[in-house]
C-alpha cells in the first residue's frame, strides 16, 4: 500500500498508509490526520478537505476536473498545487507522496 505523508501547518507529520483506489481525504480521515474536516464527506461540495500537494509530485497526480477548480475558489489561500483531498484518488505511484495541510479550512 502506498504511504501518503500529510504535514500539518505546524509541521507535525502524519504518515499513513492506504489502498490505492481510496481518496486522500479517506485516509486522512482513516488515519486521524488532523486540519480535513471533510463536511461533505467526499461529494466535492464544500471544500473542508483542502489541501497542497507538494510541487514534485504534480507530475503523479491526474489535475482537478472543472468541478473540483469551482470549488477550489472558496478555499483560503489558494496555491497553484491546492487540491481537494477527496478528490485525489491514490494510485500506486504515490508511494512517497507529500501532502501539506493549510492553516484553517475556513
Amino acid at each position: 500500500m502506498p504511504k501518503i505523508t500529510f504535514i500539518e501547518y505546524n509541521g507535525t507529520q502524519h504518515v499513513v498508509e492506504e489502498a490505492a483506489g481510496r481518496s486522500l481525504m479517506q485516509a486522512a480521515l482513516d488515519n486521524l490526520v488532523p486540519g480535513i474536516v471533510a463536511d461533505c464527506g467526499g461529494s466535492c461540495s464544500c471544500a473542508t478537505c483542502h489541501a497542497y500537494i507538494d510541487p514534485t509530485w504534480i507530475p503523479q497526480v491526474p489535475p482537478a476536473d472543472a468541478t473540483e477548480l469551482s470549488m477550489l475558489e472558496c478555499v483560503l489561500d489558494p496555491e497553484e498545487n491546492s487540491r481537494l483531498t477527496c478528490q485525489v484518488k491514490i494510485t500506486p505511484e504515490m508511494d512517497g507522496l507529500l501532502v501539506r495541510l493549510p492553516k484553517s479550512q475556513f
